[in-house]
Parts: C-alpha cells; sequence; structure tokens
C-alpha cells in the first residue's frame, strides 16, 4: 500500500510579506501592530501613495515618537531647576540688558559644536538663571547632553568625591557631557 502524500498548501506570497515586514519591525524594536500596518497599507492603496509615502507613513510616527523620548530624557538628566523655554521669555522685561538675537543665536548650540565656554554675568534678577536654562534645554532639544547644577552643588559634590576618593569618576562624569551649566556662581555660600 502507497501513501498518498498532501498536496502542499498554498501560500499567499502578499501574506507572508506582511508577516515578514511585521517581523522586521520587531526585530527594528518598532512597535507596531498588524492593524496598524493594515491600515497604512488599506490608506495607501485608496490615495496611491507612492513606496516613499509608505515608509514616511508607517516609520515617521515611530521616529518622532522615540525622538521626542530622547529629547524628553536629555531634559531630565540636565536636571534643570526650573521648566523654563525662551518661548515663554518677557524680552521686554530687560531689553536694554540682554540682547535677543545673541541668545537666540545661543539656542541652536552652534556655540557648543565648535566647543566654545559661555559665560553669562550679570546683577541679580535680570534672568541669567533663566536664561541658561532656557538654552540649556534648547541645547536638549538640537541633540545635546546638557547637565545644570549650581557652582555650591559642585563643589560640594566634588568636595565629597575627595573625601570617598571617586573625584576622578566625578571629574569624569562633569566632562561626560556637551554642555556643562553651572549657575549662580559666587552667590551661594559653600
Amino acid at each position: 500500500m502507497s501513501r498518498r502524500r498532501k498536496p502542499p498548501t498554498p501560500t499567499n506570497p502578499s501574506h507572508d510579506l506582511r508577516q515578514r515586514i511585521l517581523e522586521y519591525f520587531q526585530t527594528l524594536r518598532i512597535p507596531m501592530s498588524a492593524d496598524e500596518l493594515d491600515a497604512v497599507l488599506a490608506q495607501a492603496e485608496k490615495e496611491r501613495w507612492s513606496a516613499m509615502e509608505i515608509l514616511a507613513h508607517l516609520l515617521g510616527p515611530q521616529a518622532d515618537l522615540r525622538r521626542q523620548r530622547a529629547i524628553e530624557r536629555r531634559i531630565r538628566e540636565a536636571r534643570f531647576r526650573e521648566p523654563v523655554s525662551l518661548e515663554g521669555f518677557d524680552w521686554d522685561f530687560n531689553a536694554q540688558a540682554i540682547d535677543r538675537m545673541q541668545i537666540e543665536t545661543l539656542a541652536t548650540g552652534e556655540f557648543i559644536r565648535r566647543g566654545d565656554n559661555l559665560v553669562i554675568a550679570g546683577q541679580s534678577g535680570v534672568g541669567k538663571s533663566r536664561i541658561v536654562q532656557s538654552v540649556g534645554r534648547a541645547a536638549c532639544v538640537c541633540g545635546y547632553r546638557v547637565r545644570y547644577t549650581t557652582s555650591a552643588d559642585l563643589l560640594q559634590n566634588l568636595t565629597a568625591s575627595l573625601a570617598d576618593h571617586t573625584l576622578h569618576e566625578q571629574l569624569r562624569y562633569y566632562t561626560n557631557f556637551d554642555l556643562l551649566i553651572i549657575d549662580e556662581f559666587g552667590f551661594e555660600k559653600i
């Protein structure tokens, strides 16, 4: 008695490709459900998107979300004292003392890219802390790693690291940032 072989089950090439694409997203750790993929593909077919438009609709929202999370992480790691930005800054408050164009240029982070140092000095109450934190926050948005501290906290931390013999590690920590903001220099007693 001979065994009869079952005929092969027909496969659906587009279903197999869809499954591979979902696996690619999973491998790349891009959260994409089958329903989300199907919705984009249905809209692409309806609106006759090009391959580039399909990729933009699949990858764009995920890339934007990942970029936003990275910005939020850099801002959190910077340890700013206040959640301030230049958008809410009252430029008329000290228009004589603060050059708006110069501050907005600093917010592009170009001085960081060049490796330039920045010192902002002035009388108490003119908005220096607000400006440096706002420039630091803008640098985080530009992709720079920033650390904000006061001079008193920095010196206290470095002094403590002398006692526990971790000064080398602490210095490496502070020099690892693209922008180290030391605020209130000379204002606090140490």
